[in-house]
């Protein structure tokens, strides 16, 4: 072998080979063009296996076959074969996008939704809670959160985390501006970056000494964050459906803030 066994195993890793196939394609680069044998005596690999494992790397673009004889081959730059793995992941990634789109449409997915809202035991308004774990997943509760109201919502959250999370907050606010509904929002931290962002997104968000992050609909449901880790997956929130509690902490929502928003 002639690159160290550690690096040889990050190799397939990040490029989802096998052992023999990353072995006889760093044996391939090395030597630029070879045949099967001169490869097969290079990365150690036996030699009828070299031959399934030549066509294996040209069919998935790690190799080219040599046209003449005797049949060589020559390796692709690893750059090219970055480029064609992104490509076939971005492909692929798109592939199943649309396939999850489309199960929406689908009967299964029907039965589904009927099953879930009038099944057996139909879930109970107060069984609808539960910790909500990662920073992705986070959000996409927040997003199904706030994009279905239908009165009322509120926003408290720093202004870093708006900056950071423009994109998402930019799109949900304009969603609710043209659904027509209310929304209260205060950010906490410096009071000329939230002048900015009230600009920005033409809102009227007001500076808050709170220093959390939550999220009221119709007050009725809510999401805050118990949990500011310092990785993505490290964050935790605590969803709940109860209109007692949520009235409850708007009430104190508004208490605090005062006229303020």
């Amino acid at each position: 072998m002639i690159i160290k066994q550690d690096v040889a195993n990050k190799i397939r890793d990040y490029f989802n080979l096998n052992i023999y196939e990353t072995k006889v394609w760093v044996a391939l680069l090395g030597k630029g063009v070879a045949s099967a044998g001169e490869i097969a005596e290079i990365s150690g690999v036996p030699r009828s296996r070299t031959y399934d494992v030549l066509e294996s790397l040209e069919k998935r673009g790690f190799a080219i076959m040599k046209l003449g004889k005797p049949v060589k081959y020559i390796a692709v730059k690893p750059n090219i074969v970055i480029e064609k793995l992104k490509t076939k992941t971005v492909q692929e990634t798109d592939e199943k996008i649309k396939n999850i789109i489309k199960l929406k449409d689908t009967n299964e997915y029907k039965e589904l939704e009927q099953l879930y809202t009038s099944g057996i035991q139909p879930v109970r308004q107060e069984d609808i809670s539960g910790s909500v774990r990662g920073k992705s997943t986070i959000y996409n509760h927040i997003k199904e959160l706030l994009e279905n109201a239908k009165k009322e919502v509120v926003i408290c959250t720093t202004v870093s985390e708006m900056q950071v999370k423009s994109r998402f907050f930019s799109l949900i606010i304009d969603r609710l501006k043209k659904a027509d509904i209310k929304m209260k929002i205060a950010l906490s931290g410096d009071e000329k970056d939230i002048k900015k962002i009230n600009n920005k997104f033409k809102i009227k968000a007001k500076s808050i000494d709170i220093d959390s992050k939550f999220f009221i609909a119709d007050g009725e449901q809510v999401l805050f964050l118990i949990s500011n880790g310092k990785l993505p997956d490290e964050e935790i929130a605590v969803w709940l459906n109860t209109p007692f509690f949520t009235s409850t902490m708007k009430f104190m929502f508004d208490a605090a803030v005062g006229d303020k928003v």
